[in-house]
């Protein structure tokens, strides 16, 4: 009986810690950053720590600066909003980034990511904007 507890606590263990996107809560989850209900399912963005912790984000510029002033663990996963496919989240670090007065974003910034630079090319030639890489956007939003 003890070895079975053992594998049931172990088995616990390592579930909670999966190191793996969970379901942002769309009306309910509050962003890790600026405490607004999460509502816009083509801005929301999420961390996943490497300790499998997740932060939940309504705008990718909230996360960029939560990274930057409040995450005290390595991130494993950085995830934005693909705003072509609102609620599906892609990886940060291969998206690419459009900000574009035409296009508002919850928190101001005008900021949306894609999973490829034509799908943000496309949409650029439609509403302008400039184009951003992860890194540039970062630099960017620091400003």
């Amino acid at each position: 009986m003890k070895a079975f507890s053992f594998i049931l606590i172990l088995s616990v263990l390592f579930i909670s810690c999966e190191i793996a996107p969970k379901p942002i809560e769309y009306g309910s989850d509050n962003c890790e950053y600026c405490k607004m209900t999460i509502v816009d399912r083509q801005h929301a963005s999420q961390i996943v720590t490497d300790k499998g912790r997740s932060y939940k984000f309504d705008a990718i510029e909230c996360m960029i600066h939560y990274d930057r002033e409040y995450l005290d663990q390595p991130a494993a996963m950085y995830l934005v909003s693909d705003f072509k496919m609102p609620g599906e989240l892609i990886d940060a670090t291969k998206a690419s980034y459009l900000i574009s007065p035409e296009i508002s974003s919850p928190m101001g910034a005008n900021l949306s990511g894609f999973n490829s630079e034509a799908a943000a090319e496309k949409t650029k030639e439609e509403y302008g904007g400039e184009l951003y890489s992860w890194d540039s956007i970062k630099d960017h939003i620091k400003k």
